[in-house]
């Protein structure tokens, strides 16, 4: 049976990192997933991320029973469902955090910080806890849907990331420190490095990374970034997959498709979509999401730039003629046979089959698409039987007529 056995190192760290959170021995920053953590960290904070909980939340199966909590306080139930499963466990005191890892819940924040590079609904949501603990709160507000990121926008970025000191310095109690802010983001690139050659092992014949194991094992490289134990397991994590590339040995023994994935993770249904792909000899090979924290440009030699660049450039900030050449890239690179767009019903920013996107790319690169219908978190949104006929249908027609870019 093919095994990672990184994981057990993963698990280990994912735990170390949570009970961290509660004991008292750094002041807490909230950040959102893509937002500027290197600069949280180069101040000494331990950082955390809500929505890291909203996919524990959404992958245990929980978010159902806290979403009309959120709803009961005016927050539409069409809403990123990362953002009303997060609030109403809060509002219900409740929160896989407790039964995993021992925590009490979330980790009180003295300073919360949001980029709404990924979506509007940060803000709300971040919103909601700073009221709520009346604590200080940040936002960046990049320039959005981008063709081409110009150093026009990289300063205005800039300034806003900088604008964010003296409050960080109040809430952490430390003056800034450049040269601790310069190693934070060369740790941090590094490790990103270390995560895009994971990610790239898949390009080999036999892929010994899923999109689905890399849902998992992206954890360290959203919530340590900028930390040595992020570098040193995504070292592990790599070392491991090239020797199963040498030796053959991949998560599907006999590839018939290579497929790409789009979207979100339907974070409740990761194993019986895995079982289901790999059961029709198709390897999801690559994705948008697990790319989304490859940050190649951080430079540590220019650390303001950089991480404003990085943070701008992201795949979700991006026009459509963007993500299309960045898609056609990934499907040479990954070999790719066709792809699934995943249309988030709560989560609008990352679900790029709306506007005929589709239908434009395959116009261009020649890949065949399927949009399955589905959601994060609200499994209300997704219908099994269905997605498995329209799945299954789609892998027979790429077996019987495969096309190659």
């Amino acid at each position: 049976m093919f095994k990672i056995k990184a994981t057990e190192r993963m698990k280990e760290i994912m735990g170390n990192y949570f009970r961290s959170l509660e004991s008292g021995e750094k002041k807490i920053a909230w950040c959102t997933s893509v937002g500027p953590a290197e600069l949280l960290r180069s101040f000494g904070f331990e950082v955390y991320f809500p929505e890291n909980h909203g996919a524990l939340l959404g992958a245990t199966r929980t978010a159902m029973d806290y979403i009309p909590e959120a709803v009961k306080c005016g927050y539409s139930g069409h809403v990123c469902s990362y953002t009303t499963a997060d609030i109403g466990a809060f509002l219900k005191n409740s929160s896989p955090l407790q039964t995993h890892y021992g925590l009490k819940g979330a980790p009180r924040p003295d300073l919360i910080v949001y980029n709404t590079n990924q979506c509007r609904e940060v803000e709300d949501w971040f919103q909601f806890y700073a009221d709520h603990f009346q604590c200080p709160i940040a936002g960046i507000h990049p320039p959005r849907h981008l063709d081409e990121v110009s150093s026009d926008e990289v300063a205005l970025v800039i300034r806003q990331f900088q604008k964010m000191i003296p409050l960080c310095e109040r809430a952490s109690g430390q003056k800034f420190d450049p040269d601790r802010f310069r190693e934070t983001v060369r740790l941090s690139k590094e490790a990103t490095l270390l995560w895009q050659k994971a990610l790239k092992t898949s390009a080999a014949d036999t892929p010994p990374l899923s999109f689905f194991d890399g849902t998992i094992h992206m954890g360290p490289i959203v919530v340590l970034r900028g930390s040595q134990l992020a570098k040193d397991y995504y070292a592990l994590l790599l070392a491991e997959l090239e020797d199963k590339v040498c030796d053959g040995e991949g998560f599907v023994p006999k590839v018939r498709s290579r497929i790409f994935w789009d979207g979100m993770p339907v974070w409740g249904k990761l194993r019986m979509l895995s079982e289901l792909f790999a059961a029709n000899g198709a390897a999801v090979v690559a994705s948008t999401y697990c790319s989304s924290w490859v940050f190649d440009q951080f430079d540590e030699n220019d650390p303001w730039a950089s991480t404003a660049r990085a943070y701008t450039e992201i795949f979700i900030n991006r026009s459509e003629n963007a993500k299309m050449r960045m898609l056609n890239d990934w499907f040479r690179e990954y070999k790719i046979d066709g792809i699934i767009y995943h249309d988030s019903k709560t989560c609008f920013n990352n679900s790029n089959s709306r506007f005929g996107m589709p239908q434009r790319l395959r116009e261009r690169s020649g890949i065949p698409a399927l949009v399955v219908e589905g959601d994060l978190c609200d499994l209300r949104f997704f219908s099994e039987g269905q997605s498995i006929t329209k799945i299954e249908t789609f892998l027979e027609q790429l077996e019987t007529n495969k096309t190659y870019v």
